[in-house]
């Protein structure tokens, strides 16, 4: 995995962890990689079988059944991870390996974990 050079101490040390996560974390089709990314606005979800490199399902905080609520960012994460795990499930998915991307496992990023939890899948 390559990544440029970035400048901004922040997102250099986000990107050194998520490299090291990675080198860790592999997905496959019985047990794939749930990728999360937050934005400032956005947080995002992905299940990810890394051997055939597929996108299995994917979830956002932009999709129109949770933009609509009248909510904070963080309920929003455990809706995120409510949808996540309804389409995991739907595909025959109970097991995940999370993938918290380099971002601390902490508010949005945990309350989306707790929300897959909810919703039925195990880490």
């Amino acid at each position: 995995m390559q990544f440029k050079k970035i400048k901004d101490p922040k997102q250099a040390r986000r990107l050194r962890v998520k490299r090291g996560i990675r080198k860790k974390v592999q997905g496959t089709a019985e047990r794939p990689r749930l990728s999360v990314f937050r934005s400032n606005t956005s947080i995002y979800a992905q299940l990810i079988d890394d051997t055939k490199g597929l996108t299995l399902a994917s979830s956002s905080s932009r999709i129109k059944a949770v933009n609509d609520l009248k909510a904070t960012k963080t309920e929003k994460s455990v809706q995120v991870g409510k949808t996540i795990a309804e389409k995991a499930i739907s595909l025959g998915i109970t097991e995940v390996v999370f993938d918290r991307n380099g971002f601390k496992y902490h508010g949005r990023v945990k309350s989306l974990a707790e929300g897959a939890r909810e919703g039925g899948l195990k880490f």
